[in-house]
């Protein structure tokens, strides 16, 4: 029997099945051409009635008639795929209150040892393939298991519209062909910035799960195997993204120049790109000078004082003014 997913019982579907192949029967119809008992038959026959899947005359003996089958069974059809989806959903929900409690309990579900370049590179790759907002890497210069220029799982994310940003430390661009492939990335979407020194390696996917090396290993060759531990939702990978934010908002935004190649990896900007004006406005930012006073100071308005500091905010990648006189002073501008 094949409608038990309609909520039809093996009885009732004998009996239905029968209806379908006359104009009327009987409950002692049903029961000779089906095999069942008259009390089953007749039971059934009362039961598909009561489930719209049957009618029956007012005169006795009853006589019934089948309900065709797009009305009494797709509707009834719907209505448990309907319930399925929500107890689908329910299960998923109470899978996450089981792993949740897990993760308390038990440490192997919140930190997983990754040894070896080959097993570090899977899981890159999979975190990458998984990811469906965005990516955050710290990348420190000389590679443990992915090679520069090798990741094309970032390529495929980008396609998908996953958000990279990417920190680059300033030795990073003395690896070979570094700056073609930071090129190649940026051109696909990667937002960049640079930073003279990284803490550690690390890749974070949509904040929810984090693969970063333990311990020394693995780079250019060497025999050593890396140890990575691949961190899931907790404090600790809220601490990592904290880390990052905080790395971020300091690092010097890298773009693209004309000849093609990384402009402003060593925060330096190449040319002065900062008049005498510029630098006197900045030392007055520094000290701590109100927009009022400065403006009395260099003779302008308010208004164009502030216009000024917001240029040399964009200039430098700065989202406050603290963060301004931080780069200010990082490249040489005072």
């Amino acid at each position: 029997m094949t409608l038990g997913p309609a909520g039809v019982s093996d009885t009732e579907e004998s009996a239905y099945r029968h209806l379908m192949t006359v104009s009327q029967a009987s409950a002692e119809d049903v029961a000779s051409h089906t095999g069942l008992s008259l009390t089953e038959a007749a039971a059934a026959l009362d039961t598909l009635a009561a489930k719209g899947m049957a009618s029956h005359t007012d005169t006795l003996p009853r006589h019934f008639r089948a309900t065709p089958p797009d009305v009494a069974l797709l509707p009834r059809l719907r209505q448990n795929a309907d319930a399925l989806d929500v107890a689908r959903a329910e299960v998923t929900n109470l899978l996450q209150t089981y792993r949740d409690t897990m993760r308390r309990r038990d440490a192997s579900e919140l930190i997983e040892v990754i040894t070896g370049a080959e097993a570090l590179r899977q899981h890159l790759r999979q975190i990458q393939a998984n990811a469906q907002h965005e990516m955050l890497w710290f990348c420190k210069a000389q590679y443990v298991a992915m090679p520069s220029g090798s990741n094309d799982s970032e390529f495929e994310a980008l396609g998908r519209g996953v958000h990279y940003r990417v920190l680059y430390e300033k030795a990073f661009f003395d690896d070979e062909g570094a700056v073609d492939n930071v090129v190649s990335g940026m051109r696909a979407g990667e937002v960049a910035r640079a930073v003279p020194h990284l803490p550690l390696r690390l890749a974070i996917a949509d904040r929810s799960i984090a693969v970063c090396p333990l311990v020394p290993g693995g780079p250019r060759g060497n025999p050593d195997e890396p140890t990575a531990a691949l961190l899931r939702d907790s404090s600790l990978l809220a601490a990592l993204i904290a880390l990052f934010e905080r790395y971020w908002e300091d690092a010097v935004p890298l773009a693209i120049d004309a000849s093609g190649t990384v402009a402003d990896t060593d925060g330096g900007g190449g040319p002065d790109p900062l008049s005498a004006f510029d630098r006197r406005l900045l030392a007055l930012l520094v000290v701590g000078v109100t927009d009022k006073a400065m403006a009395t100071q260099l003779g302008l308005s308010r208004r164009t004082v502030q216009r000024h500091i917001q240029r040399l905010m964009e200039l430098a990648g700065a989202g406050t003014r603290m963060q301004l006189a931080w780069q200010a002073a990082r490249r040489g501008w005072l």
